[in-house]
């Protein structure tokens, strides 16, 4: 089994390089330059003490053959030699031949308090021995307990909740509340948004990636301008509630002024694209998850919501991603944005991976559900609710909203000096563990990097036992949400992944 590994060459002390290290990295990918001589890095991962169980499955080529004729295409795994996961503890995760991989992803930002945790773990036994499902046609205490505890988490006057088992379930919840509340058909998303993939929330969606080609899907949605302070076409060095800001600049004082012409732009929606005063809702994610970790212009989302509900709608926090701790400074995302909406969905780290999600909003707005009969067969039993209220204790027990927090502003700022040496990360983003690095071929054009130089550094990366997502419309977005235990040590290994497998890319090229 692979408990350390050594990869190139050279040991660097905390997130500094060297004088020839800066050297060597300060030209893009695609310098005609004759090659620096490559700095020999070295790169040691972690120690683990944990072993995982031996492998008896079926073989890899069992399982290829498997996935080949009975799994429907659209399971595409990763990487040109997709990996067998056959264990996993805390941040780390063993593939069926026992080699440690650094889980950066976290099973697409799911896993929020560590793989097999072993209080969830317990919780989840424990309650197995006892009953393992019996819908709320019956009552049981776990739901009850669990529905207590988690809106205790909530601001204001969101007080009710409705448990289903994923994030699409709960957006495609919230648009059926919204609607019947408000009495309104419009809903307004983001260009650039993802909440989800059901025939419903696939609307929302604003991907062309991950959209089908079928009527109706888009019926009653306006997608609007994505405030993207990067991409976008305004946008400066203070926009983002970030420890690391985009390279451009702005003279903004006392507001962003990038906030407010992207909000312009949406008063502009109101007037010519929706009937007056007849909104049904608008969706936001408080950080773009699939989108590549997209963040907002400070107070965009505040006055979004003021405007909505002044034409009759009500506002939804998709959370699905960054809830639950994950953005450090707040246990909601939304709370970054300073305002209180009249609706949040949540799924992916609310369960640790058990398939749990949720939609809290007002007794006002909740009351809708009692128009007719509504049922989920599966949301909140007794199984989900134990490792919910598992999952509660952990984040609270070992602190691992501060921990997003330390880590995660370490992290962005040892990336932020990757990106000062490499002139192919054209951005570094986020806050707390919700973090993205953009790839780009030119600074200043903004242009993605090409896709075999963005799977090059992937696989490398995957090669020397990191696993990072990837995300965007070109898929040149590097998605960085790990577990939540993560230490510091793991976040400076990652970087040092990073920058070993970003230089023999270059390398290759020149």
């Amino acid at each position: 089994m692979m408990s350390k590994t050594l990869l190139a060459n050279t040991t660097r002390l905390a997130c500094r390089p060297s004088q020839s290290q800066h050297l060597r990295t300060t030209r893009t990918l695609h310098s005609k330059a004759a090659p620096v001589a490559m700095p020999v890095l070295q790169n040691e991962m972690p120690e683990c003490n944990y072993q995982p169980p031996p492998y008896n499955g079926p073989s890899y080529e069992q399982i290829l053959s498997t996935r080949k004729s009975h799994l429907t295409p659209n399971l595409v795994a990763h990487f040109k030699k997709p990996l067998v996961i056959h264990a996993g503890h805390m941040q780390w995760l063993y593939d069926h031949e026992g080699r440690r991989y650094l889980d950066m992803f976290g099973g697409i930002v799911t896993v929020s308090v560590g793989h097999c945790h072993p209080k969830v773990n317990r919780a989840l036994n424990e309650q197995i021995e006892t009953l393992w499902h019996t819908t709320n046609i019956y009552m049981h205490p776990k739901i009850h307990e669990y529905a207590e505890r988690l809106v205790a988490k909530f601001p204001g006057n969101l007080k009710s909740v409705c448990f289903v088992n994923s994030g699409s379930e709960a957006n495609d919840l919230a648009m059926l509340m919204a609607r019947l509340h408000t009495g309104n058909q419009d809903i307004i998303t983001f260009r650039n948004a993802y909440h989800g993939m059901s025939p419903y929330t696939m609307g929302l969606t604003a991907q062309s990636t991950w959209r089908y080609p079928l009527p109706g899907i888009s019926n009653g949605i306006v997608h609007v301008m994505n405030p993207d302070p990067y991409q976008g076409i305004w946008g400066g060095d203070a926009c983002r509630d970030s420890p690391v800001q985009t390279s451009r600049s702005c003279q903004c004082q006392d507001s962003c002024q990038a906030g407010v012409e992207y909000y312009n732009e949406l008063e502009q929606t109101f007037k010519y694209s929706l009937p007056r005063g007849r909104v049904a809702a608008m969706f936001a994610e408080s950080i773009q998850g699939v989108g590549g970790t997209v963040q907002y212009p400070k107070g965009y989302l505040k006055r979004a919501a003021e405007l909505v509900r002044a034409n009759g709608g009500v506002f939804v926090a998709d959370e699905v991603q960054t809830g639950f701790g994950r953005t450090g400074n707040h246990f909601w995302g939304f709370e970054g944005h300073d305002y209180v909406p009249d609706i949040v969905t949540m799924a992916k780290g609310i369960g640790n991976g058990f398939p749990l999600a949720a939609v809290v909003t007002t007794p006002e707005i909740a009351a809708t559900l009692g128009m007719a009969l509504h049922f989920n067969t599966y949301g909140g039993n007794p199984m989900a609710s134990a490792v919910g209220l598992a999952v509660l204790d952990v984040i609270e027990e070992e602190q691992l909203q501060r921990n997003s927090l330390d880590v995660g502003t370490y992290f962005l700022k040892c990336l932020a000096e990757l990106q000062q040496r490499f002139e192919l990360v054209g951005d570094v983003r986020g806050k707390g563990l919700m973090v993205g690095v953009e790839l780009v071929s030119d600074r200043l054009t903004k242009a993605p990097l090409a896709v075999p130089h963005v799977l090059d550094i992937w696989e490398t990366c995957k090669d020397m036992g990191v696993l990072f997502g990837r995300g965007g419309l070109h898929g040149n977005v590097l998605r960085i949400k790990p577990p939540m235990c993560i230490t510091k040590s793991d976040a400076k290994f990652a970087v040092d992944v990073l920058e070993s497998a970003i230089t023999k890319t270059f390398a290759k090229q020149n």
